[in-house]
């Protein structure tokens, strides 16, 4: 981290401004009070159009000196930020990895001034980033492609670490500068590509990376659990968890939710399960007769019990008082059980 007073440096880029320009292009960029404004409000303050307030603006910067040995310092350590990183990086990361939250207006209002420096803007398919090489970025798309497909075809999560040594053979025929900061900072651009906040990287629509309502949130707490858990204490984790920052969680909610998608099994008075896990959904009676006829041959009692019990937190009472239902399951007479027929 450097110790440069972006604040004052700005401040002092903009002493040798006409007075009213000096403030129009403060305003513009938030430099005073970390407030961007736009052409519209400073355009009614001073009673002119938005074009006059983006002429000014411009006339603003193309008058701002900043060859100064102060500029040209911060410039340079621009220069190796950038180059740590082949040349590319996503706004929002380059302007943390510059200097603190409070510095960013600063950071980006001399970015704008820096020649060297070009800023593309968000669309469908990217975030908004900046670049020194304009090949950069058909570098960076060429290998976004590539782990694009790779995390399609494995249907997996990655560590940056993991997802680097996988690619790495692929991305040297593509990147000049073949290290783990230059792939990161190629995926950071992608909006198809996301990371969670345990740093863990997939597709960004994949629930691991964005999960979307209390379901999804469910979803990711029973998967880390690795077993049943009641349902309040599912909701009690989802609260306590920094990955879901969020208000107080209602545990009949929860419950709701997780009654309604097929992800999820009851196992248990208030306990769930994921399905993918191997629950199968229904009652105990329902667990017993799908038991059976996969078997299909009469079964021992306790053979039944321990192939039910791995579906269901049941006691073992439940299951043989279930059993004994002669509306759906026969004893024969070597006092096994099958399922009764018609």
């Amino acid at each position: 981290m450097n110790n440069f007073n972006y604040s004052k440096i700005c401040s002092n880029l903009l002493k040798n401004l006409p007075e009213r320009m000096s403030k129009i292009v403060d305003r513009r960029f938030g430099l005073s009070n970390n407030k961007r404004e736009t052409l519209e409000a400073i355009g009614e303050s001073y009673g002119i159009t938005r074009e006059r307030v983006r002429q000014i603006e411009r006339e603003g910067l193309s008058k701002i000196d900043s060859e100064g040995a102060e500029c040209q310092k911060v410039f340079s350590y621009f220069n190796n930020v950038f180059a740590s990183a082949g040349n590319l990086r996503e706004e929002q990361a380059l302007l943390n990895s510059l200097g603190k939250e409070k510095d960013c207006n600063s950071i980006f209002f001399l970015l704008c001034l820096g020649n060297d420096y070009q800023r593309v803007s968000e669309d469908n398919e990217f975030n908004s980033f900046w670049t020194k090489d304009e090949d950069a970025l058909k570098s960076a798309k060429r290998v976004i492609s590539s782990t694009l497909n790779k995390l399609k075809k494995d249907n997996t999560i990655y560590t940056l670490q993991d997802l680097f040594k996988s690619q790495k053979s692929e991305i040297s025929k593509i990147l000049n500068k073949v290290d783990q900061n230059s792939f990161n900072a190629c995926l950071e651009i992608s909006k198809k590509i996301g990371k969670n906040p345990e740093g863990e990287i997939g597709l960004a629509k994949w629930v691991e990376i964005n999960p979307r309502g209390i379901k999804d949130k469910a979803y990711l707490v029973l998967k880390k659990n690795g077993e049943p858990l009641h349902f309040t204490k599912v909701a009690q984790a989802i609260e306590d968890s920094p990955y879901f920052p969020q208000n107080k969680i209602h545990k009949a909610t929860v419950h709701n939710e997780l009654i309604k998608d097929d992800r999820f099994v009851l196992v248990g008075r208030g306990l769930y399960g994921l399905k993918e896990w191997g629950y199968e959904p229904g009652i105990v009676r329902e667990i017993i007769a799908s038991v059976l006829k996969k078997s299909g041959r009469p079964m021992e009692k306790e053979v039944v019990l321990k192939q039910v019990l791995d579906q269901r937190v049941v006691k073992e009472n439940t299951v043989f008082l279930n059993l004994q239902n002669k509306e759906y399951f026969n004893k024969t007479a070597e006092g096994k059980y099958v399922i009764k027929e018609g």
